[in-house]
């Protein structure tokens, strides 16, 4: 049975991520890529679906004793204190020169304890047993195109057992073992070699001379830092695409059907994520991921989608796993993302703003960046009018989402001050200024209400939207409106959940097509965090902050959503966009943010 979302921690190689339990089990793992399918599925299954779990043999011992990553390093230490003595297992993933490898080396403390390795490898997401053979002290295990090798240094007896892999060692204080885990194309050569030991010291170094990066000096230091750590874990460093998280289907709702495939990449993370970078001193990080968004919507603007695959890749089809009863029995598990199909203009938008975002903090520029925008404004200025499925990707019909035509006036925006700043630069500045002012007086009558004094989810709906708090972020009108008063007062009162925000009411009109509820959305409170500081009650908007601070695990992670009933974390994990706005709060209440609408 999977702990709790938040019992696992994140390691990772840049290129992909696996979730390690407080049982020493490395219950999820995709390989080679964050998308590619797993090999240890037991987070969404069973122990039969596939998992590597090393841990004290005394059975006395089934949660570890302590964790924490190595200083601002994405190592991880577990050390289980038995009444034997101490035993330690690191676990970390090699940023990659070739092969991938999942290194854990078992380390004794004090006394002498009795350690067991149980390695239950099962490709395709836990449907494919392979076929495990020997070989100079190796186990060479191969299905199709997968082949995992698995060693030890210095070598340890191995054997087989129910179609597991098995080694027990016995540690004393100083003894260290290690188990390299290695995949490659099962076509391909034998892969090369990685010391263990010494890729333990490179990973460190690495982490930590990439740390020193960060500028932020703020109160919540550590936090932001864990936060950053976590973005450049789930970037997949080929293409510097940054993926939304790194499972799919953790549920939204314990039992329920809002199980969703996050490994890809969101347009509308964008701006959101640029900021953090950037006023977070990863300038590189902010530069690829700019790059990476540039790329990805090159094309017929029309085609423009909301998701793209980590290597901007489109074609992310939707299906179902049968085989995989889902984590906590919450079926269906899904792969793909029929969203990605969706019209949400929202997102025109969101890519506008990133690229004068980027523009306007230095990054190098790109010459054919401008002509790429004007094409989406000006597919922009026919469609705006439109009604669409919304940045909550809803399954049931389309709306005229007040977010989707704030989006809209930002393009309109940011297009005409880039035209300002640069009057080099080809356009019509005059038309996207008619565009901006039509669409501005459009949202303010029609979705508005004015006996309530809040904006609403949609054109003549009484339903509210956690994303209208950014109308004060985006620019579109200043956090001295009482307009924008009104509705982070109704926000906050109208779609409060013991304290926290969630994004709209579920079951209101039904909004989204689906069965069912969910846990506040963690983004949407620290949007209100934000709301709460422009709008002058800075106080109000720290304790919140310092709230969703305690809602993290032992390790500093989120995952989407938090249930403030049950108390426990909701959702894909750790969830990017969470970790975002954490930075973002951050960032705004000690005076630092980059954003200047």
């Amino acid at each position: 049975m999977p702990g709790r979302i938040e019992d696992y921690a994140l390691i990772g190689d840049l290129q992909t991520a696996a979730l390690v339990g407080r049982d020493g089990s490395v219950d999820w793992l995709c390989l080679p890529r964050f998308d590619s399918a797993a090999c240890f599925a037991a987070l969404l299954g069973d122990e039969g679906n596939g998992r590597w779990r090393i841990a004290p043999l005394d059975g006395t011992s089934d949660e570890c004793s302590e964790r924490s990553y190595r200083g601002d390093t994405l190592v991880l230490d577990t050390v289980w204190h038995t009444p034997d003595g101490t035993v330690k297992v690191t676990d970390f993933m090699p940023q990659r020169d070739h092969a991938p490898d999942l290194v854990r080396i078992v380390e004794g403390v004090s006394g002498e304890v009795a350690v067991r390795s149980e390695l239950t490898l099962r490709f395709d997401y836990g449907s494919v047993v392979p076929w495990v053979r020997r070989t100079n002290h190796q186990r060479v295990a191969v299905a199709g195109p997968d082949a995992v090798w698995l060693r030890t240094e210095p070598p340890l007896p191995m054997y087989g057992k129910d179609m597991r892999t098995y080694a027990d060692v016995t540690v004393a204080a100083g003894d260290k073992v290690a188990f390299v885990l290695t995949w490659h194309s099962s076509h391909s050569g034998k892969p090369r070699r990685t010391d263990p030991f010494e890729a333990l010291d490179q990973s460190v170094e690495d982490w930590e001379q990439w740390s020193a990066k960060c500028c932020y000096e703020g109160p919540w230091r550590d936090a932001v830092l864990r936060s950053m750590i976590t973005l450049k874990a789930l970037t997949y460093a080929p293409s510097g695409g940054i993926a939304a998280a790194a499972t799919t289907s953790l549920p939204e709702e314990i039992g329920g059907v809002r199980n969703w495939d996050y490994r890809y990449c969101w347009l509308r993370d964008a701006a959101l994520t640029l900021n953090a970078l950037v006023s977070g001193g990863f300038l590189t990080e902010a530069q690829a991921w700019r790059d990476w968004l540039l790329r990805a919507v090159a094309g017929d603007p029309a085609d423009l989608q909301i998701m793209y695959g980590i290597a901007g890749e489109r074609r992310l089809t939707e299906y179902e796993i049968p085989w995989l009863k889902g984590y906590a029995g919450s079926a269906p598990v899904r792969v793909g993302n029929a969203a990605a199909g969706q019209l949400q203009l929202d997102v025109y938008g969101e890519v506008l703003d990133s690229l004068f975002l980027a523009r306007n903090s230095g990054l190098r520029d790109e010459p054919h960046a401008w002509n790429l925008q004007r094409a989406l404004m000006e597919f922009l200025e026919g469609k705006w009018r439109e009604p669409d499925e919304g940045l909550w990707e809803v399954r049931g019909p389309r709306r005229h989402f007040v977010h989707s035509k704030v989006m809209a006036w930002v393009a309109a925006d940011r297009a005409v001050r880039t035209l300002e700043a640069h009057p080099t630069l080809r356009g019509d500045a005059d038309r996207w200024r008619s565009m901006r002012m039509q669409v501005h007086a459009e949202v303010c009558e029609k979705g508005y209400d004015a006996e309530r004094n809040t904006f609403t989810q949609s054109y003549g709906s009484a339903e509210l939207d956690a994303a209208t708090l950014l109308i004060p972020q985006v620019g579109f009108l200043p956090a001295s409106d009482r307009r924008v008063a009104g509705t982070v007062e109704a926000v906050r009162r109208e779609l409060d959940h013991q304290g926290f925000v969630r994004r709209y009411s579920p079951g209101a009109g039904n909004v989204d097509g689906l069965p069912g509820g969910e846990g506040a959305f963690l983004a949407c409170s620290f949007w209100l965090a934000d709301a709460l500081h422009a709008t002058g009650r800075t106080d109000e908007a720290t304790a919140l902050f310092e709230r969703l601070l305690s809602v993290r695990n032992d390790v500093g992670l989120l995952a989407e959503e938090w249930d403030p009933v049950a108390g426990r974390q909701l959702g894909n994990y750790p969830q990017a966009f969470s970790h975002v706005g954490l930075v973002n709060t951050a960032l705004a209440l000690t005076g630092l943010d980059g954003r200047t609408p």
